[in-house]
């Protein structure tokens, strides 16, 4: 086994997860994550030209302070 010079933790985890695997980290379906997401109450995930992928590390974050909303949705049905 070689050890890491810099201690830094090594990882097997996807740094970005899928709609469906960023729903399974949170314990719902992926158009649940989706839904939450489009009214700012959950990360916004990133737009890779047609996939639409979640920073890991923005969920865990989200998810240590407790699912704060994110930002403030205008406009809109009501």
């Amino acid at each position: 086994m070689q050890s890491d010079t810099n201690n830094t933790k090594l990882t097997l985890e996807p740094a970005l997860l899928s709609e469906k695997e960023a729903g399974r980290m949170l314990g719902c379906s992926g158009r649940t994550i989706r839904r939450l997401a489009d009214a700012g109450k959950a990360p916004r995930p990133l737009k890779l030209g047609h996939s639409t992928k979640w920073r890991r590390v923005d969920l865990e974050a989200w998810i240590a302070a407790g699912c704060p909303r994110v930002r403030i949705v205008r406009g809109g049905a009501k």
